[in-house]
């Protein structure tokens, strides 16, 4: 597959993506960076819509190569784009070969079952891009601040310790190995917005009218969790970044910047495959010769 992510745009995935936690810090990504460029609207709209071609080109490929699936993680605090971003950037991928899983709280059956067992059914296919919009990574962040969830769980006492976040993130990272193994390419993205964006964007929801659907007050209550979360987002790419599932920390407070990123993270992680139509063989070619003279004698 003829690489079309250029050298610069490589480097500047780069910048924001994190294969090993060691020494990683949330700060060191600036919620507001653009990566020097400084786009208006129709100059994002266009660059965005060069990558989507590519990436359609890219699924199609996927699909008649049949030998690796693709799941999209999307993290993130409340209010910082995930449903826009996928909206935007998967607006040119084939519905059929796409499949989008948002995960909220889990039900009385799925609590009744190992933390990975609903997510388990909502993986991609060979050949498919399946989204997880919230993911197995709620574990060991909403759980992790919220310990009232945690006991609600269930579990076996003596499993309830203070190593209870370094286990789950180590089985989270041995399954992710796992998929790996089986071909699934895994991406995850943490859109990183500040509290001052999250503070305008919300009242932008309270504001707005056509917007108010997308407000609750307990957007509100989360935000006063806001270190907590920040922390738990940390440890946990810090303890599953992985060159075979690397996490992506993109700047979220431009929507614009968010998507190219995201957009150019997938197209680039589906050109390193090297991804291949079938080969057709001698016998399918002459198959197609006979049924090519078979049309045009109708």
């Amino acid at each position: 597959m003829q690489q079309r992510v250029t050298k610069s745009a490589r480097k500047l995935l780069d910048r924001f993506r994190v294969e090993t936690g060691k020494g990683f810090r949330l700060k060191q990504i600036d919620p507001a960076d653009t990566g020097g460029f400084d786009l208006d609207k129709n100059g994002a709209k266009a660059k965005l819509a060069d990558g989507i071609a590519m990436l359609a080109e890219a699924q199609e490929r996927l699909y008649a190569d049949d030998r690796h699936s693709l799941l999209l993680i999307f993290q993130a605090m409340d209010a910082a784009g995930k449903d826009g971003t996928i909206k935007h950037v998967m607006s040119g991928v084939n519905p059929q070969g796409c499949q989008v899983t948002s995960f909220k709280h889990p039900s009385a059956e799925a609590l009744d079952h190992d933390f990975l067992h609903r997510h388990q059914a909502a993986l991609p296919e060979r050949g498919r891009i399946g989204i997880h919009n919230r993911s197995w990574y709620e574990e060991v962040l909403v759980v992790r601040v919220r310990p009232e969830i945690l006991a609600a769980q269930k579990l076996p006492k003596a499993e309830v310790t203070k190593r209870i976040w370094d286990t789950r993130l180590a089985d989270i990272a041995a399954y992710e190995r796992y998929l790996a193994n089986q071909g699934t390419v895994i991406l995850k993205f943490f859109l990183h917005l500040s509290k001052e964006e999250q503070k305008q964007r919300f009242l932008a929801r309270i504001d707005e009218p056509e917007k108010n659907w997308k407000f609750s007050m307990g957007d509100i209550v989360e935000r006063g969790r806001w270190d907590a979360y920040q922390h738990a987002y940390e440890q946990a790419i810090r303890g599953t970044a992985a060159p075979h599932a690397p996490w992506y920390v993109i700047p979220a407070d431009n929507k614009w910047f968010t998507r190219l990123v995201v957009c150019g993270a997938i197209v680039r992680a589906l050109e390193d495959l090297d991804l291949r139509y079938p080969e057709v063989t001698d016998a399918q070619r002459a198959e197609l010769g006979r049924a090519r003279e078979a049309l045009l004698a109708e």
